[in-house]
């Protein structure tokens, strides 16, 4: 079977609305994808300033912008179909929406982006609430990519997402693991535009810094670091806990970068070697053989790479960069694919990933047009 899908993902670093028009394929039991065509519609300053301030609002307020959310997302979806003269050829829409509240603890978690309003505007069938039912099945419901990770990545073994929030999924011989690793470019980008930047191009500010020991221990030291997977990150995390700490020292902007751009890179370190050494039963793991497959705005950050490169240099552990338009467009795509699931009636969540009392078929539908 051939699906020709628009996925789409905003992320929690709020770049932009990420849309890429892919083409999926199984044939027998395999997958196989290509990226037809892909786009970020960057945020304007207003819409910006909307879903960060999202979480204050009323409820009333709170439903009114979910509904223009979804209208505005279905303005986009047309512009990219105009532009690339896709008419007639989207089967559907799998949206993500925009993360606005993740309390999983309390079976909570919502995303801006009315599927409904989308179907209206768009005249295409809609797949959103793409995590809800995981999370009310006692799930992180993230991260949500392992399942596309699975099937559309499969030799790789480690997979690592650096976004607004770093995420890491293992697949230990089948069996997939997922959590938050760590707040990444939601608090580098915050601290760039301390300095006017929209964001550090290539970590050059950061690599003009200098570590400072003491804050990188207190961070280091945070609860969330010491917690079992699976587990995940709500954004507030990285602007209400991990910016106020950094900031609160008087060192330049781009020694408070250098600083937590280590951090970032020991996080990893230390969650991928306490894969590594779950899945072997061992203190010290044996990592010889692992791929580790790096996407996200993240991974063009290249000081960062460079230092997440030299600290997994030890264990041996080879760090892989795909092509641009994976690296840009894989939660997209993978939006995509977990809509093309959910429209199969097949499972969209593993729960080995989130922690829920059983892996499930999440989504709602909405049907744009008539039949």
């Amino acid at each position: 079977m051939v699906y020709k899908v628009l996925g789409l993902m905003s992320g929690s670093s709020l770049d932009g609305l990420d849309l890429a028009f892919v083409q999926l394929e199984e044939t027998g039991g395999k997958w196989a994808y290509e990226i037809l065509a892909a786009d970020c519609y960057p945020y304007e300053k207003e819409w910006r300033e909307k879903l960060q301030a999202a979480a204050t609002l009323s409820a009333k307020d709170y439903l009114l912008l979910h509904t223009e959310y979804g209208h505005y997302t279905g303005e986009k979806i047309n512009a990219f179909i105009n532009k690339n003269h896709l008419h007639y050829q989207v089967a559907f829409i799998a949206s993500h929406g925009h993360t606005t509240f993740h309390l999983p603890e309390q079976q909570m978690t919502a995303q801006v982006g009315d599927g409904a309003a989308i179907a209206a505007v768009t005249g295409l069938p809609v797949i959103s609430d793409l995590r809800a039912l995981d999370v009310a099945l006692g799930g992180q419901g993230a991260p949500i990519v392992p399942i596309g990770e699975k099937y559309l990545f499969p030799e790789y073994d480690l997979l690592l997402n650096i976004g607004g929030i770093a995420n890491l999924s293992f697949n230990d011989q089948g069996n997939y693991i997922a959590f938050d690793v760590c707040p990444a470019n939601r608090v580098l980008n915050e601290l760039a535009k301390m300095l006017g930047k929209e964001y550090d191009v290539d970590g050059l500010l950061a690599s003009s810094g200098m570590i400072q020991e003491d804050i990188l221990q207190q961070l280091n030291s945070l609860d969330y670091y010491s917690k079992p997977y699976p587990k995940s990150l709500a954004n507030e995390f990285g602007t209400e806990t991990v910016l106020p700490l950094i900031n609160a020292h008087p060192v330049s902007i781009q020694s408070k970068l250098r600083t937590y751009a280590e951090h970032i890179a020991l996080q990893v370190d230390s969650a991928i070697k306490k894969l590594l050494s779950a899945s072997s039963g061992a203190s010290a793991p044996a990592t010889a053989g692992h791929r580790l497959l790096v996407t996200g705005g993240g991974a063009f950050n290249r000081f960062l790479i460079k230092r997440i490169r030299e600290t997994l240099a030890v264990p041996g552990i080879e760090t892989v960069i795909p092509e641009d338009h994976v690296v840009q467009y894989k939660e997209a795509l993978i939006m995509a694919f977990i809509g093309v699931l959910r429209w199969r009636q097949e499972n969209t969540t593993l729960a080995s990933a989130t922690g829920a009392t059983r892996d499930s078929i999440g989504g709602a539908l909405w049907m744009g047009h008539d039949y």
